[in-house]
């Protein structure tokens, strides 16, 4: 295939597929699209193993790296806050909370010998906060003494400084947008390509389905636009790129994957969910992320409990329950598989069964070949 993307970028398939799962970055590449890192929840010496790795697998094949940088972030004149300044800001009552959560569920401790965040973790690393300045700048560093050859900011217009760090580098710099006018900024402060991501899709979104917002942002810039959003077959794929998109950024898709790290009680949810099974929700970063609906969503819904903390106060707050979850939900029929969850669009509706990433992109590429030719012959008179 051959549009704007796939020759700014140098491969086969104009299907960008993000995961936080190394394998999956490698085999989407290998596969003739390109593997995008989520390396948010790196450590930086996870960050630089994994880099390493994907590199021996992939060889001369691109590959990118994704950040969350927000430009606006409290205390982001140092940098944004420690850890410890964090925790002086979250109120009693949220703290109380989410323990009473854990004992309801009957969530057990973690053993004392387990130290979650020294590989990934949503609660930032080396003392900085998640989503901060502080955090990422090492990630920055690491991708681009690597080979990457994309660096995409999740969150907002990405600050300058990564913009002028990448462009020294002569490394291509993307950002997700979910209005136009996120896009136009985005376009003028450097950005070289825009993923225009619909509600529909996992994690940060905004409120405006793909179907409106793709030609809505083609139409606002001159810079190459891939689609997101509800986008994981080749249909949808065919439907985004005759809206102008020039490609498709896939994240949710990848996560029942073969090659996905996706938690065991996790994936078997996803594999059975339906697409009215996620729900945009605050209680994992404090921003507004799309996710599967669990008994933890539910708890933080009700009325009569605190409303999520901001930006980065909830994500400290949560973290430790997150990975006392994430160890106990194993246990069938535990409170913590009931509370067990995670990110993911409404395309988990058609993920219903395992497969490889190369098949997933096969058949992606497939179906598209399908659709056009079906339009095709529509035209045939």
């Amino acid at each position: 295939m051959k549009t704007a993307a796939t020759e700014m970028l140098d491969i086969e398939f104009p299907i960008l597929a993000f995961s936080h799962c190394r394998d999956v970055v490698a085999a989407v590449s290998k596969a003739g699209g390109l593997g995008v890192l989520g390396a948010v929840a790196h450590s930086p010496k996870q960050l630089e193993i994994d880099l390493e790795w994907i590199e021996s697998e992939v060889g001369s094949r691109p590959y990118g790296v994704d950040l969350i940088v927000p430009a606006k972030y409290a205390g982001d004149d140092d940098g944004g806050y420690t850890l410890d300044d964090i925790a002086k800001l979250i109120p009693a009552e949220h703290r109380e909370f989410v323990d009473d959560i854990l004992a309801r569920y009957d969530v057990p401790p973690l053993p004392d010998n387990d130290e979650p965040g020294t590989g990934r973790s949503m609660g930032g690393t080396n003392g900085n906060a998640p989503f901060s300045a502080k955090n990422a700048m090492p990630q920055l560093d690491i991708a681009l003494a690597h080979k990457t050859s994309f660096v995409a900011n999740a969150l907002g217009p990405p600050p300058q400084f990564l913009i002028d760090r990448c462009k020294e580098e002569g490394k291509l710099i993307g950002a997700l947008a979910g209005r136009p006018q996120h896009a136009e900024r985005h376009q003028a402060a450097g950005v070289d390509l825009i993923i225009a991501q619909g509600s529909e899709a996992g994690g940060h979104t905004g409120e405006i389905g793909s179907m409106v917002l793709i030609p809505e942002i083609v139409d606002a810039v001159d810079i190459p636009v891939l689609g997101a959003g509800g986008i994981g077959r080749g249909r949808q794929m065919a439907a985004a790129m005759a809206l102008g998109a020039q490609g498709v950024w896939c994240g949710s898709v990848w996560l029942t994957t073969d090659e996905a790290e996706t938690h065991p009680v996790v994936k078997r949810k996803f594999l059975e969910a339906t697409s009215a099974d996620t729900i945009r929700s605050r209680s994992m970063t404090g921003k507004h992320a799309r996710m599967l609906k669990t008994a933890w969503t539910e708890e933080w819904e009700n009325e009569e409990t605190p409303a999520p903390l901001g930006m980065p106060l909830q994500p400290i707050l949560t973290a430790e329950a997150q990975a006392r979850i994430n160890r106990a939900a194993h246990t069938v029929g535990s409170g913590a598989e009931n509370l067990a969850g995670y990110f993911v669009g409404q395309i988990v509706g058609t993920m219903n069964q395992p497969k490889s990433s190369a098949s997933v992109v096969m058949e992606m590429v497939e179906e598209f070949i399908e659709s056009v030719e079906s339009l095709a012959r529509q035209l045939e008179v």
